[in-house]
């Protein structure tokens, strides 16, 4: 469990930064928010991502503890 969460949470953190660095346009078409042409970068999603990727961090450092 402590692996899983913790590769979760990469994962998540890079999809983060895929949102933030890129534009709507160059995401990857399976990425919710892709819009072919478009300038627009996804703030929100990339914030929720990272959220996500921090809960996941502090899943895995918690179950890790119990260990």
């Amino acid at each position: 469990m402590r692996i899983l969460a913790i590769l979760l949470g990469l994962i998540f953190a890079a999809v983060a930064i895929a949102y933030w660095m890129l534009p709507a346009g160059s995401l990857p078409s399976f990425f919710p928010g892709f819009q072919a042409g478009s300038p627009l970068v996804h703030v929100k999603h990339g914030v929720a991502s990272a959220i996500l990727a921090i809960v996941l961090f502090g899943v895995g450092w918690y179950v890790g503890r119990r260990g």
